[in-house]
């Protein structure tokens, strides 16, 4: 097995105003993890939440429960939340949802097939999708299948962040500097031995979801622009085929002109030809503005998240 040497476990909370969620997740993953032969902690990342997240979070340590936690100085977004916390991390881990929508319980089957199977990530592949729209299950579906097509780096389809991940996936992830984080992504990106847990998706048991579709759209450019330049060169392609289709048009202008004189007829037609070339240039700008903008991110050096406060964690021996 992969580093043998680990017994330790810290479970990643990223939390955005989960205050009515958090109490009951730490006490099932407590009941979960202590009878595994472990050092196991729970880190609660808190997003810039504007609810009781982080006293609940104070309250959960106070009571005995092993949860730290880390404040962000405002809301950063999930992806950078799931960073910063990775980046607090020395061994094993586990990234969870704070809704109770991934199933604490499965992280006993997951520390088994990492022991057992010698695997560096055991990530959670959803079967059914309890609670979620028809909408929402659609687009899910479509944007895995879309993604896969294009990125060079194959993305489990119909998985999300739940998994386990090995001291070697974490210090791997910890290298990466990229300021545009699409975690999926980066998760199958550093390789190793990955392994699939089927399983099926509860509903949110409080709170309601930070993700409306037009955050779903970004996340969705994010991840294709993270992981592919096929939309650069599909603009390129459109391009050169508008070129083609421009002068084999010329051509048949000046041949009917020689041919048939020329009467002033085609302002319709003319209009069309217009309107759509100008279309795909503005579309093949706005493409070449949504990669520019991503380099123009990379190259200001700010810092991937702030910190406002932090809770010591304390870590319990489980199993023994």
């Amino acid at each position: 097995m992969n580093d043998t040497d680990a017994q330790s476990l810290t479970v990643i909370v990223p939390a955005h105003n989960e205050e009515q969620c958090l109490v009951e997740l730490v006490t099932r993953l407590a009941t979960t993890l202590s009878p595994l032969d472990l050092v196991w902690d729970v880190l609660v990342v808190d997003d810039g939440s504007t609810d009781a997240t982080w006293q609940v979070t104070r309250e959960l340590r106070k009571k005995g429960y092993p949860v730290g936690g880390i404040r962000l100085s405002r809301n950063f977004g999930k992806e950078i939340a799931m960073s910063a916390g990775i980046d607090h991390v020395d061994g094993a881990c586990v990234i969870i949802d704070a809704d109770l929508q991934d199933p604490p319980e499965l992280i006993t089957e997951m520390v088994r097939i990492w022991r057992e199977e010698a695997v560096d990530v055991v990530y959670a592949q959803r079967r059914v999708r309890v609670g979620e729209s028809t909408m929402k299950r659609t687009t899910a579906h479509l944007f895995y299948r879309v993604i896969n097509r294009l990125s060079r780096t194959p993305i489990p389809r119909d998985t999300g962040d739940f998994r386990l991940m090995s001291p070697r996936a974490v210090r791997a992830l910890q290298r990466i500097g990229e300021r545009n984080r699409f975690m999926k992504g980066l998760f199958a990106w550093i390789g190793y031995r990955q392994r699939a847990l089927l399983y099926d998706r509860d509903a949110r048991q409080g709170g309601t979801t930070k993700f409306n579709y037009w955050k779903l759209w970004n996340f969705a450019v994010d991840g294709i622009t993270s992981f592919s330049a096929a939309p650069l060169r599909l603009a390129t392609l459109i391009g050169l085929l508008a070129s083609v289709l421009a002068m084999l048009y010329a051509a048949f202008v000046v041949v009917k002109t020689l041919i048939f004189g020329d009467p002033v007829q085609g302002y319709p037609s003319l209009m069309v030809v217009i309107l759509f070339l100008g279309g795909m240039q503005l579309l093949a700008l706005g493409v070449i503005g949504e990669y520019l903008g991503r380099l123009f991110d990379e190259t200001k050096g700010r810092p991937l998240y702030l910190v406002e406060d932090t809770i010591d964690k304390g870590g319990r021996s489980g199993g023994r």
